[in-house]
């Protein structure tokens, strides 16, 4: 007979898996835990707004050379629900791409030259998102500086997209198109801005993550999501709505916990990848454990 995970994953990648210091896995306990995890049983989906290029060179390695098994149940959902593909223990399988969701003809060449003629000491262009534009903070640049200046870069690039006609939202604030409307989303981090569709967003992955998990075994009883910023939130209140059972992980708490209809847990002092580490772990030793849902336990 089979039997129910009792949990799933849907984790975010920067900040609670990657640094968002280095941009890469640098806590070694995080590739083995993951593995872990999805070889005994437990669906894992990384539901982030990084590339697929990205997830295949920074995370599926760490968790092959963990170990990954054939019946491991790993998806990547990218650009917030625009790409994925599963990861098996031979790599990154093949990427799907929603071509509704791509950016007007000519946008990221406009984004593109704008970065390399006014703000190449600061951002560089990803070239590797297939249906987001996005400029990311270089590594050598201090995060001080980069956010001291991120407005003025959102607001020449949604400049941009308003000369192609078409307009924009960043946080409450409209820059619509002549018309009054409003066709995409400027999406600030502390590393980057991707300039994207209303349509996607981390409720979009998520529903996305349902989608792939369709047919492929049975459901979790209950869910996990992680993040580090409050549009993750997204995630666990897609699962709630959906009448499913979820706890969120925070590991940037400082930016403030909304009132949620679910738990959110956090890791105390810690936050970011170190916080993310802490609750792979926890989770790896409660397998098995039939208290594993007791708040004593971390959740």
């Amino acid at each position: 007979m089979t039997t129910s995970p009792r949990f799933g994953l849907l984790l975010d990648v920067d900040g609670p898996i990657a640094s968002p210091v280095t941009r890469s896995i640098t806590v070694p306990s995080i590739g083995r835990d993951l593995a872990a995890l999805a070889n005994a049983g437990l669906p894992v989906i990384f539901n982030t707004g990084r590339s697929d290029a990205f997830i295949a060179g920074e995370v599926v390695e760490p968790l092959l050379a963990a170990g990954l098994q054939q019946h491991a149940r790993v998806f990547a959902i990218c650009e917030k629900g625009a790409t994925w593909f599963e990861i098996t223990p031979q790599g990154a399988g093949e990427v799907s791409i929603d071509d509704s969701l791509t950016p007007p003809d000519g946008f990221a060449d406009d984004v593109r030259a704008l970065v390399a003629e006014h703000y190449a000491d600061l951002v560089f262009y990803d070239e590797t998102k297939r249906a987001t534009v996005t400029f990311e903070q270089r590594l050598d640049v201090s995060r001080q500086s980069f956010l001291a200046r991120q407005l003025e870069i959102d607001e020449s690039t949604i400049a941009l997209l308003n000369a192609r006609g078409y307009g924009a939202r960043r946080g409450d604030v409209d820059y619509p198109d002549a018309s009054g409307a409003v066709q995409y989303r400027a999406d600030p981090s502390i590393i980057s801005t991707d300039f994207e569709s209303l349509s996607v967003g981390k409720d979009f992955g998520a529903e996305r993550a349902f989608a792939l998990l369709a047919g492929t075994g049975e459901m979790p009883l209950e869910w996990r999501t992680m993040g580090d910023s409050r549009g993750d939130y997204a995630m666990a209140t897609w699962l709630h709505e959906q009448g499913e059972t979820v706890a969120h992980v925070d590991v940037r708490p400082a930016d403030g916990i909304p009132a949620t209809a679910y738990p959110v847990l956090t890791a105390g002092e810690l936050i970011h990848d170190e916080a993310g580490a802490l609750f792979l772990a926890r989770w790896v030793a409660m397998l098995g454990d039939d208290s594993l849902c007791d708040d004593s336990l971390g959740r």
